[in-house]
């Protein structure tokens, strides 16, 4: 790898931690000025209008900080475009919801400004769940792989439920079809909830076999099992960590890791 490839990765990593910092530091400040000004206005006897739309833009404040911190979760693996796209609806969101919150709430308008920030909220959030499960998505195990993604189909379900009446104002599920039309929904949540808490427990139990052989390096010699067109390589141990932990990020296995690896180091000009 080229030290401007290496320059560049190390950019990169220096601006997603400061904007995981830059999230958390959101977070704080923006409950903690909610609660200061919760604070004053009961101890002064003065809650008025204004004091009311502080406090709702520091606590929308605050929750875009935390859906941003779980977008930023994956922003530094393979699948990080799915974070990318999350961070744009709670960027959304947190606009709409700022006018909404500021704006004459009788002019003319609102409704339609609802329907983007709630449409956007969904998103935001449902985006920041997938993005919390897709930190599982490097594992190798089959039974975690599809748990992720039936979890991952549940969260894209839940969303279009419940964006789907807020866009057609409740034309769909319309009228005489809500009963089951909510019962469905309650059934894709549970399955939601469901594998949001149990994939996350298995893969503490379902551990990922080795990748990579670990061999001494005085045992390395005449590794069983290569062919002639095939060559078996024993890693140091911190090289095998530090393989396991690149296809953990980018989504594949320590063989595919390997092979880039390979690629890029045999690249004309490294």
């Amino acid at each position: 790898m080229t030290n401007a490839r290496l320059r560049a990765e190390e950019r990169r990593s220096s601006t997603i931690g400061a904007a995981r910092k830059g999230a958390i530091y959101g977070i704080i400040v923006s409950f903690s000025l909610a609660a200061l000004v919760g604070i004053i206005a009961l101890l002064s006897g003065e809650f008025g209008e204004t004091q009311g739309r502080i406090i709702l833009t520091t606590l929308l404040m605050g929750a875009t900080s935390i859906t941003a911190l779980c977008h930023l979760a994956i922003a530094d693996r393979a699948m990080r475009m799915v974070g990318f796209v999350g961070l744009a609806a709670s960027g959304v969101a947190l606009i709409t919801g700022l006018v909404l919150i500021w704006r004459n709430w009788n002019d003319p308008g609102f409704e339609d400004w609802f329907k983007v920030f709630a449409t956007a909220g969904v998103l935001a959030v449902s985006f920041a769940h997938a993005n919390l499960v897709l930190l599982l998505a490097g594992r190798r195990r089959r039974v975690i792989r599809v748990g992720v993604l039936v979890t991952l189909a549940m969260i894209a379900a839940v969303a279009i439920m419940i964006i789907l009446p807020i866009v057609s104002e409740g034309e769909i599920p319309g009228i005489g079809n809500e009963e089951w039309y909510w019962r469905l929904f309650g059934v894709v949540g549970i399955l939601d909830v469901l594998g949001t808490v149990v994939v996350p427990v298995l893969a503490i139990f379902v551990k990922d076999a080795p990748a990579v052989a670990v061999v001494d390096g005085a045992d390395a010699a005449a590794p069983a099992g290569a062919t002639p067109d095939q060559l078996v390589l024993s890693l140091p141990a911190d090289l095998a960590t530090a393989l396991e932990r690149r296809a953990a990020a980018d989504g594949v296995d320590a063989a595919a890791a390997a092979v880039a690896a390979l690629r890029r180091g045999l690249e004309p000009g490294q």
